[in-house]
């Protein structure tokens, strides 16, 4: 499913986009996180994409909190 997501530097700079868009997959996510239900991202903001695309930027985004490093430091107490 992250077939559906691409990165061009030729298309926003090179930010993640819905395959065949210029749709980023920042813009989907703030509209899930304004609460929008996929239905109406797709019937209201972006007819072109469809409920697998809106996935692939949630699976994207998990995808990258998964591959980030994270870096603890102990605090003295």
């Amino acid at each position: 499913m992250l077939d559906r997501i691409t990165v061009s530097p030729e298309i926003h700079f090179g930010k993640p986009c819905v395959a065949g868009t210029r749709i980023t997959v920042q813009s989907v996510l703030e509209l899930l996180k304004e609460g929008l239900p996929f239905e109406n991202i797709i019937e209201d903001y972006y007819p072109e994409l469809t409920v697998e695309d809106i996935q692939a930027c949630i699976m994207y985004a998990i995808a990258l909190v998964a591959a980030e490093d994270v870096h603890v430091r102990a605090v003295a107490t």
